[in-house]
């Protein structure tokens, strides 16, 4: 079916345009639907229509119709069926993402500029079928509505975290998470791998890192309590692990982003190196949760050189164009209190901890530029006081952010965000409150998720391209099991999909519930426990 006769089932043959059908829920709302008046008969001797160039997508959605008919599906070159076809015109219309799928009476035909796109169109597809596709014993044919759709996403960074620090959860794990992203659309896959409480990325340099930082003894049972689990806790991946898992992402189309956390939230690596820390006391892994007493003592070269060599095989590992260094809730006393690094403050011209944090900050972030990628970290690289613990007689920081680096909000006045973009920053908007999800649903109900917007309420139009898009971060101090963690994400996964992909006026939180329903049968079919809300 050539593009021009697709174009033209917009204008004539179909004329029930529609955000919303009963028949048809999508999750993410795609930007449009054309509804025909008919349906097609989808049978298991179906075979998809590609060539070598989309060869990956067509070879994961051959695998999916394979569960479903029970049956191998055949990819060839030409003929009817399921055609997955480039078209580099379309990224005028559709960007990098977006894609068209055709449910036409003799074929279904999806279109995108990119291989990506086409994978999107994929997941549009799967969710026109059964729930039960792949889980029952046979399907010897489906009814599909006549459609077009038409779809791009909104932000280009659409990203979901795990924190696996806290409380290592494993490659299977991660894998089923992928599968839930790749659903939704979502596209980066945000890994919280080093903190205080465990280092879990192998670095070859280093190996007490994992040999001694990816264990603890014990385990805080909640917040400010004295109460323990009894038991130690350790996990980490070893490089060969995390190149199966980049792999498996790529094929969903997810960029891996490894979070490995500097200056602060670094006891677990200053306990198996204890000269990289500022105190000097530090020697065992933290049991507890919480802002932490020692940060790396990044006064010292060679400290930072330490830094330096795990970003050497950090950005090899790792093809991301971007590498995240966290930068938050910095414990600045140990650098105050010490000659040496006030000394080297003095030498530097450095007034503050605020200032000393920037400088390091944009030596890193220099290293990371010069490796040909970016570096992202939590809004208090800025120097900004978002939990306003300073007091008013605190020199105010004169060094300023490098301008490559990408901010990732989390706290603070959304002045901040303002500013930063003002600034010429591009910027991911995290705000805690609408988008984290080890906070109760009480605190964040699925509709607060929904309506989280990541453009600021007045930001000037001219400053909206710097907002880069959302994130959904799983935070997992006080979530030690996969099925108390699932209950955390999901529903809201899903929410935060569509925050990040559907245009406002597309959306409608009345329609997603109603779609939400679909996706929830499909979990509960997988075996993934969501939260429901009580009576």
């Amino acid at each position: 079916m050539k593009l021009i006769n697709i174009i033209c089932l917009f204008v004539g043959f179909f004329t029930n345009i529609v955000q919303a059908s009963p028949a048809i829920q999508i999750i993410p709302q795609p930007s449009k639907i054309v509804l025909g008046t008919s349906e097609i008969t989808l049978k298991k001797n179906v075979k998809i229509i590609a060539n070598q160039e989309v060869m990956s997508e067509a070879t994961y959605l051959a695998e999916f119709l394979e569960k479903g008919f029970r049956k191998k599906i055949k990819i060839v070159a030409k003929g009817k069926g399921i055609h997955l076809e480039i078209v580099e015109t379309l990224k005028n219309e559709l960007g990098e993402e977006g894609y068209m799928l055709s449910v036409g009476k003799d074929q279904i035909v999806i279109k995108a500029a990119t291989t990506a796109g086409l994978f999107y169109g994929i997941q549009s597809f799967k969710q026109l079928l059964p729930v039960d596709f792949g889980f029952v014993k046979i399907n010897q044919k489906i009814k599909i509505s006549e459609l077009e759709i038409m779809d791009k996403p909104r932000f280009p960074w659409r990203a979901f975290m795990l924190d696996e620090s806290r409380h290592f959860k494993g490659a299977t794990v991660v894998k089923n998470l992928l599968d839930q992203m790749a659903l939704l659309k979502m596209n980066t896959f945000h890994w919280h791998l080093t903190d205080d409480q465990g280092w879990r990325i192998e670095i070859k340099k280093y190996p007490k890192l994992t040999e001694i930082g990816s264990k603890r003894k014990n385990t805080q049972l909640s917040r400010k309590s004295e109460e323990r689990t009894g038991v130690p806790h350790e996990g980490f991946y070893t490089q060969e692990e995390i190149k199966e898992i980049i792999s498996y992402a790529k094929k969903r189309h997810i960029s891996v982003v490894p979070e490995i956390e500097m200056p602060g939230h670094a006891m677990a690596a200053i306990a198996a190196y204890p000269w990289l820390g500022s105190l000097g006391t530090t020697t065992e892994v933290p049991e507890v949760f919480g802002k932490m007493d020692d940060s790396f003592n990044i006064a010292n070269p060679k400290v930072v050189r330490f830094l330096k060599d795990i970003l050497d095989e950090v950005l090899v590992l790792f093809p991301s164009q971007v590498v995240h260094i966290g930068g938050d809730e910095v414990n600045f006393k140990p650098w105050e209190d010490s000659e040496s690094v006030q000394s080297f403050m003095e030498s530097k011209g450095l007034k503050s901890p605020v200032d000393l944090q920037i400088y390091f900050t944009n030596q890193i972030s220099n290293y990371i530029d010069n490796a040909g990628k970016r570096m992202m970290g939590w809004n208090e690289i800025m120097g900004g006081d978002v939990h306003g613990e300073r007091k008013e007689e605190a020199p105010k920081s004169e060094q300023k952010l490098a301008k490559s680096a990408i901010v990732h909000f989390w706290k603070g006045n959304l002045d901040l965000i303002n500013k930063a973009v003002q600034e010429g920053y591009d910027v991911v908007n995290s705000n805690h409150w609408d988008t984290y999800l080890d906070y109760t649903y009480k605190r964040t109900p699925l509709s607060k998720s929904y309506a989280f917007d990541p453009i600021p309420e007045g930001l000037d139009k001219k400053y909206q391209s710097h907002i880069l898009g959302t994130g959904t971060q799983m935070w997992s101090e006080w979530i030690p099991t996969v099925p108390s963690m699932e209950k955390q994400i999901f529903p809201r996964l899903a929410a935060y999909a569509e925050v990040g992909w559907t245009d406002i006026e597309n959306k409608n939180f009345e329609r997603f519930e109603q779609s939400l329903k679909k996706i929830k049968e499909r979990w509960t079919l997988l075996g993934i426990h969501f939260y429901e809300l009580e009576n």
